[in-house]
């Protein structure tokens, strides 16, 4: 049995299998990315909800694991040479799933780096614009009501990075073509939810990008995509 005695996080949210991988983390746009991909990849993990707040996310146990208190983070046990290694930020998880296990990420060398240029987009773009759209459309419209152009100047942005998903989805099935990958698992979760969780489908006129949305629905359907959207629960 691993000993994962060497990670506080361990002791606040203790591992019922400690040889398996250790997901930390909320079904939020950001944290379903990695469950997504470990079910696409059939890792088997143990999942930790990890709350907001001074218990969870802000706490000494989990700022250990991810100095920058937020979700998702993960431990894998059998990490490089065998041993337990610890990560945070969704886009680097990813990429250590796809590099692990040789799998959604291409083989050659020019894939491999066009892939991450989508998962950088969204890690740079579309996760910060689309979140920032949300807090000033949803949970700050008060603050703003008689300010417009923070919801604008987000909004408007948001919709620019989906015209650039539009385009590049036109002729494609996945975001790699025919490949599904992470760069997919990165961004649909975002798509989704700036519609499910802050309710900007018309706001950002979801309408007028057929293709993201033909997309979305591609990426939804997948049964990896379906369970991992509702982990942890």
């Amino acid at each position: 049995m691993t000993d994962l005695s060497s990670f506080p996080v361990t002791k606040k949210w203790p591992a019922k299998n400690p040889d398996i991988i250790q997901l930390y983390s909320l079904p939020t746009p950001n944290g379903v990315k990695v469950s997504i991909a470990l079910e696409e990849l059939g890792l088997a993990y143990e999942a930790h909800r990890i709350e907001f707040g001074a218990e969870g996310v802000k706490s000494p146990e989990f700022v250990s694991l991810n100095p920058n208190g937020r979700i998702p983070a993960l431990i894998d046990p059998n990490g490089p040479d065998g041993k337990p290694i610890g990560l945070f930020e969704s886009g680097a998880i990813l990429v250590y799933l796809a590099e692990k296990t040789g799998k959604l990420l291409p083989a050659d060398v020019a894939g491999r780096y066009e892939t991450l240029c989508w998962v950088m987009f969204q890690m740079g773009g579309i996760g910060p614009m689309f979140g920032q759209f949300g807090h000033f459309f949803k949970y700050a419209a008060d603050k703003v009501a008689n300010n417009s152009y923070p919801m604008e100047r987000y909004r408007d942005e948001s919709k620019r990075l989906l015209s650039v998903l539009e385009e590049r989805l036109k002729t494609r099935k996945w975001l790699m073509g025919e490949d599904y990958t992470i760069a997919d698992i990165a961004t649909f979760p975002w798509v989704r939810g700036a519609d499910v969780f802050y309710g900007g489908r018309e706001a950002l006129d979801y309408a007028s990008f057929p293709a993201v949305m033909a997309w979305l629905e591609r990426c939804l359907a997948r049964p990896a995509s379906a369970k991992g959207l509702e982990i942890p629960a």
